[in-house]
């Protein structure tokens, strides 16, 4: 019998409200997914994951955690990401940084890696995702993956484009693809071009999950202040009850995905409420 997974995945978990809203959706008739990934770099109060809300989010059906430059703002991080059988991130790294850049996991006796990049462009200095990426495919093709899936965070699309049509070209073809899917993130607007390339789905960025009425999830107060006047001003995460929810749904049917789907819906906060207890 064919191969046959749904995978789902959430672009940037922002606080809370996003916590809230991916667990609901997670526990609705909705989800019927094989695979669930989520980002999480923003999911504790906008800035980084506590142990906390690992633990919590880890109960909720998300299956990997991928991240992005942030994933270092909480100070616990450096206590459990090496425990943390779920989390990667940003592989780009230098060599020595705690945690791990990949993952696999056997879904069905089908062996998936999911790697997490940074981009470089009007982003924080890091080693070359080009370099680092390609050599991680390379040995995770060795060692018997069948599929691998990307969440490359990252600003520019030019880059999120490009990176995702070389890596198509070079490990895909019309009868058979490595790379499964590549999903940008980072920007938390979600872009309305997702497509098949060759075989891989693909999205510029899957957007993300969290206050509906913000500015990319933070209060439009303290965002305004520091946009118009250029000094410096700490951000304070929305906490509005409406939140979207943003993501994407994937088919993959045999050695090829077949389908990818926008998910982008509103969900009210105040009915789950109650279903998460943890700050933050």
């Amino acid at each position: 019998m064919s191969l046959s997974l749904k995978i789902l995945f959430f672009g940037d978990i922002t606080g809370r409200q996003g916590r809230l809203a991916v667990k609901s959706f997670l526990k609705s008739q909705e989800n019927d997914a094989d695979f669930v990934i989520a980002n999480i770099e923003n999911a504790s109060h906008g800035f980084g994951l506590t142990r906390k809300n690992y633990l919590d989010l880890s109960g909720s059906g998300i299956d990997c955690f991928t991240s992005g430059n942030h994933i270092w703002d909480k100070r616990d991080i450096f206590e459990y990401i090496e425990e943390a059988e779920k989390l990667i991130r940003p592989i780009n790294y230098p060599n020595g940084t705690k945690g791990v850049g990949s993952r696999v996991f056997e879904i069905k006796g089908h062996k998936l890696a999911v790697i997490n990049a940074l981009g470089r462009v009007f982003m924080p200095p890091i080693d070359s995702p080009w370099e680092v990426v390609i050599s991680e495919i390379e040995r995770l093709k060795d060692g018997g993956v069948e599929s691998i899936i990307i969440d490359f965070h990252a600003e520019a699309t030019a880059e999120k484009i490009c990176f995702a049509k070389y890596l198509a070209a070079r490990y895909n073809s019309e009868e058979k693809a490595l790379i499964k899917a590549f999903f940008g993130t980072h920007t938390h607007v979600q872009t309305a071009d997702e497509k098949i390339y060759n075989g891989m789905a693909y999205i510029t960025d899957a957007g993300f999950c969290g206050a509906e009425e913000s500015v990319i999830g933070m209060e439009f107060s303290t965002s305004f202040k520091r946009l118009s006047t250029s000094i410096p001003e700490r951000y304070e995460i929305a906490e509005t009850p409406i939140a979207q929810i943003n993501g994407v749904e994937i088919l993959i049917e045999g050695n090829l995905s077949t389908q990818i789907k926008r998910i982008n819906l509103l969900v009210d906060n105040r009915k789950n409420e109650s279903e998460d207890n943890v700050e933050g």
